[in-house]
């Protein structure tokens, strides 16, 4: 991916500072809403360990419980 220019920054900066964008509470939310409710079920020390790994491994919590299922299952098999 290509890295931004200081005006490109500068011009997109400016854009969001002066059209915010909106948020409606009403509409149940996209992507990162949803992995969030899911992060929400699980007690605090899973939802840390789980999004610090994703964090680590630059993927998502979702691929992270994903693996550790898939483990799961091929130990019980």
């Amino acid at each position: 991916m290509k890295e931004m220019t200081d005006e490109e920054v500068g011009y997109w900066d400016e854009f969001f500072t002066r059209n915010p964008p909106k948020v409606d509470p009403a509409k149940k939310g996209g992507y990162f809403t949803r992995q969030r409710g899911l992060l929400d079920m699980l007690d605090k020390g899973v939802a840390d360990y789980i999004l610090t790994r994703a964090g680590d491994s630059h993927q998502t919590p979702a691929q992270i419980i994903g693996e550790l299922v898939r483990k799961e299952i091929a130990v019980s098999v």
